[in-house]
């Protein structure tokens, strides 16, 4: 199973509009983030996790030929924008795309992209098959399984995944035990680390090696992140050798 991360970079990506800083002039490939997704490929399988604004730029950045299903992980813009971008697929390989979501994300689905839910479409529209999940309930899309994780981000539930042993979180500053449990004997963690000082919706990084240190996964991997936490090649060479700071267009294999 492939795992690939099209994005790793928080709501505004980077570099941030009109920012000048080191990290958002930074000529290194790796400090260069747009807005944060995974990709899931196993067999004949591809899932996106979260389709943000810039799902379009990442589908032909990696040369993503066709894609199954959509698993979103909570409805802010940053993480459903792009939506709409899954067109060529309905065209090009004649088929729906499977959309899956919880209540919550479904409502923010049909308010933000009405179009695609009115009686009378206008022709063209995205074609999705909407799904409902929810943090207590395992589904699978074809052979792969996801195992909800629900998470807080300051006041909203955010789903994270386990799919097999590999778990994924972002958006999150708060993890309840029970839902910690469900993250034990992950070989490969992923979880958000915004910057270095705390934040009220985010992990720092600080808590997110903590966090990373209980479940104690043999590698994790950072993402969600913003230019205030520094250079690719600086922070990572502060971290324990088992951590590492995620960017775009790496892969991870697990057999």
């Amino acid at each position: 199973m492939k795992f690939t991360f099209l994005g790793t970079g928080t709501s505004q990506g980077i570099p941030v509009i009109s920012c000048t800083c080191k990290v958002c002039t930074s000529t290194n490939e790796k400090d260069k983030r747009t807005r944060t997704s995974l990709m899931v490929q196993d067999n004949n399988t591809t899932i996106v996790i979260d389709s943000g604004p810039d799902f379009r730029q990442q589908m032909l950045r990696e040369n993503v030929q066709d894609l199954d299903a959509i698993v979103f992980t909570h409805g802010h813009k940053d993480h459903v924008a792009g939506l709409d971008d899954i067109r060529p697929y309905n065209y090009i390989k004649q088929k729906e795309i499977q959309v899956y979501a919880s209540t919550e994300v479904q409502n923010v689905l049909k308010r933000e992209f009405s179009y695609i839910f009115a009686d009378e479409k206008y022709p063209g529209v995205p074609q999705i098959r909407l799904h409902t999940i929810n943090e207590k309930n395992n589904f699978n899309i074809h052979q792969i399984e996801f195992m909800p994780i629900e998470v807080i981000h300051k006041n909203m539930k955010v789903l994270g995944f386990r799919i097999h042993d590999f778990t994924y979180i972002t958006d999150a500053n708060f993890i309840a035990e029970d839902e910690l449990k469900k993250c034990i004997g992950t070989k490969i963690l992923v979880l958000n680390a915004l910057r270095h000082e705390k934040h009220y919706s985010h992990f720092s990084l600080s808590e997110a090696i903590a966090i990373a240190n209980k479940i104690g996964a043999e590698q994790t991997y950072f993402t969600h992140i913003s230019h205030h936490l520094g250079l690719y090649d600086d922070v990572q060479a502060t971290l324990p050798s088992n951590m590492h700071l995620a960017y775009d267009g790496l892969s991870i294999e697990i057999a």
